[in-house]
């Protein structure tokens, strides 16, 4: 299993995604386990220019989780949630 850290702004998120949407928070649970511990983290889809470093995945059907790889340690960096619509803005 990878190290990982996680934005203070994601952390807010996640308190408030585990007090109103407990299934939804389960989920995003669930896909950073994935991420963590699948042995290609490359295969997740990279955001375009400039920020073609972010990589991103989709949680339930209209939210996506973007967060960064460094290969040089190993290391998952979690950055946002948010719905497709405004996560890119």
């Amino acid at each position: 299993m990878r190290k990982y850290s996680v934005e203070e702004r994601f952390k807010k998120k996640m308190k408030i995604l585990f007090k109103k949407d407990k299934k939804r928070y389960s989920i995003l649970l669930k896909k950073m386990g994935e991420i963590l511990s699948c042995d290609e983290v490359t295969h997740y889809k990279n955001l375009r220019a400039p920020l073609q470093h972010i990589r991103r995945v989709h949680i339930d059907s209209h939210f996506v989780l973007v967060f960064r790889y460094d290969d040089a340690s190993d290391t998952v960096l979690f950055y946002d949630l948010d719905h497709h619509d405004t996560i890119y803005k």
